[in-house]
């Protein structure tokens, strides 16, 4: 699911960039027929945002939307599809909290991992609108830790006001205490 979100808002990009966003809200019945070359040149801007679509959808999303005409009707699709309604987001966004809630360092896994985990659960947690503040996401790495970590951990609440600590000092202390144990 996560992977099809990312996939919309590099499609979005993509048409941005290429300048085809705006063409997703051709209505061709809508056209005066006496315009015709204004109208060919619409149609071409849509025929090339579809081409960027589908250049950029994975094959299996691709089979279910080869039925859509314009890149509007693939857009909304897309978005009814992959953004869901606002039910599915909250289930969604439960399922991630509680991720969050239960995350422990597992045994043999390191730090990096860890951080780097963590902050993939936050940050799909900010993208469903939770507002994920560094200190709370800080504060959990340095509880869940493995206790390997313990005096890091107590160093770092000893020394530091965790309120202001960042997660690039928390990487970096983390990085000084991995180098010393080798």
């Amino acid at each position: 699911m996560e992977h099809a979100n990312g996939e919309f808002l590099t499609i979005k990009r993509v048409l941005t960039g290429g300048r085809f966003w705006d063409s997703r809200t051709i209505k061709w019945d809508h056209f005066n027929r006496s315009t015709t070359t204004e109208l060919s040149g619409l149609k071409l801007k849509d025929l090339k945002a579809n081409n960027y679509l589908f250049q950029a959808i994975d094959r299996s999303i691709l089979e279910t939307i080869l039925s859509k005409d314009t890149s509007k009707q693939i857009l909304d699709s897309m978005k009814k599809k992959y953004q869901g309604s606002s039910r599915v987001k909250r289930s969604q966004l439960q399922a991630l909290m509680r991720d969050f809630e239960t995350l422990q360092m597992k045994d043999g896994e390191s730090d990096t991992e860890y951080c780097a985990k963590t902050m993939g659960i936050s940050n799909k947690m900010r993208f469903h609108d939770e507002k994920m503040d560094d200190t709370i996401i800080v504060k959990k790495i340095i509880h869940s830790l493995s206790s390997k970590y313990d005096y890091v951990v107590c160093s770092i609440e000893e020394s530091k006001d965790i309120k202001a600590f960042s997660l690039d000092e928390l990487q970096s202390s983390l990085l000084v205490h991995k180098q010393k144990m080798r």
